[in-house]
């Protein structure tokens, strides 16, 4: 999963301190950043903790996949459920920022989307080619190759360009191609998302958005042959609606006041549609085997992801706008919420080669899930506590220094 990506698509992380530490927008910056239609942004911006119960939920689903895929044969849709999380997530920082300054710092979002996912990842990809070096592990012959294409975010390129099975190359760590396709995503649409938030009426820049969500599927269409799986499966291009779904979400809500008719109305549709889409996304995991050659492959290669993506925004925008349904409620629970927010990402770096390790020592059947999840989450912790927290300490501490002293206004009548 991608990425788990928190949100790696990791809310914490991606919603990084400075913006959420920031001070009230003053009069001015409300009129030069949130003059343009999507001065709502400024509504919300705190966590949304039922979208970390439902990262927990993914992350475990692919690690039920890779290691008893007849269980869930379709459990790699916990992929598509992070892109939509990080789509959205992503989206409504950037647009929160360009509503409170008038702009988007695109460096220092790199930054932090760099100090996020990157340290995490290369310390997996450096104890994955040590132990390609060192020991004769069958499933890990020649990851130290793997380790340095995932270390560079191109495993996803490198699995769309293999027309038949895929290749040794990347095997070890063939599940960071979803992180390539969320960091190919991260690199290009705050680009684009500033360039329409700055040159295009609110409305022209959520029909763009809406057009380009579309777009992938034409083109899938077009690929699509059973020689062309990995491209489609892989390929940022492929893959970007499923990110922009979750952006044009985060759009919308930017865009619909507290008092617009229509945002009581999107609560309202998105409550009734949150469990039938949680159920039909179980039922793909549950039946529709997405990896392997099925008769399903033509319309999912095709259409499938971009209805995963939207069955995804139903729950995302339920989340977000009713706090206290029930599936809220149930997502919200303390401890899913927490392996969501500290572990999902380091979960999803390290299952799969963690999984490979075990079954190289002789681990097999229930033992190798049972014992797998256990790992995973010892090792989750471990790059928790010793690379990503500590990272993220550093990176509040140096905001707050730089922070300037915000002395208030005196009122007129004084």
């Amino acid at each position: 999963m991608s990425t788990l990506q928190r949100s790696t698509v990791d809310e914490a992380a991606e919603q990084s301190p400075d913006v959420r530490a920031a001070p009230p927008p003053s009069p001015a910056e409300r009129g030069r950043g949130g003059g343009r239609g999507f001065s709502s942004a400024l509504r919300g911006g705190g966590r949304v903790t039922g979208l970390d119960g439902l990262r927990t939920v993914a992350v475990l689903l692919v690690i039920v996949y890779h290691v008893e895929p007849d269980l869930v044969p379709g459990g790699s849709i916990g992929v598509d459920v992070f892109f939509t999380i990080s789509g959205f997530v992503i989206t409504r920082l950037l647009v929160s920022e360009y509503a409170r300054t008038g702009g988007i710092g695109l460096w220092s979002f790199y930054r932090r989307r760099w100090l996020r996912l990157m340290p995490a990842l290369l310390v997996m990809c450096a104890v994955t080619a040590v132990l390609s070096v060192t020991f004769a592990l069958p499933l890990f012959r020649g990851a130290w190759m793997a380790a340095l294409l995932a270390a560079g975010s191109v495993v996803n390129l490198v699995r769309a360009g293999d027309s038949g099975t895929y290749s040794d190359l990347t095997a070890p760590l063939s599940h960071t191609w979803s992180l390539g396709v969320e960091e190919q995503f991260y690199f290009a649409w705050p680009l684009l998302l500033l360039v329409l938030l700055r040159y295009a009426r609110a409305r022209t820049a959520l029909a763009c958005v809406a057009v380009l969500c579309v777009l992938p599927v034409l083109w899938r269409t077009v690929l699509w042959d059973p020689s062309a799986a990995h491209r489609i499966y892989n390929g940022p291009d492929t893959r970007a609606d499923q990110l922009l779904v979750g952006a044009l979400l985060a759009l919308v809500l930017a865009r619909l006041r507290a008092d617009d008719p229509r945002l009581e109305l999107l609560r309202r549709w998105a409550g009734r549609l949150c469990l039938p889409a949680l159920a039909l996304l179980g039922l793909i995991a549950w039946q529709i085997p997405i990896t392997e050659v099925s008769g399903w492959n033509p319309v999912w290669y095709t259409v499938g992801f971009l209805v995963a993506a939207l069955l995804t925004a139903c729950v995302v925008a339920a989340l977000e706008l009713s706090p206290e349904s029930w599936p809220s409620r149930l997502l919200s629970l303390s401890t899913p919420v927490w392996v969501g927010r500290n572990l999902s990402y380091g979960m999803y770096l390290w299952h799969y080669p963690v999984i490979r390790l075990l079954h190289d020592l002789g681990v097999r059947g229930d033992a190798l899930l049972q014992t797998g999840v256990a790992a995973t989450l010892v090792a989750a912790l471990a790059s928790y506590a010793l690379v990503e927290r500590p990272l993220a300490r550093r990176a509040r501490h140096r905001v707050r220094r730089m922070e300037p002293v915000v002395v208030p206004e005196r009122s007129p009548a004084l």
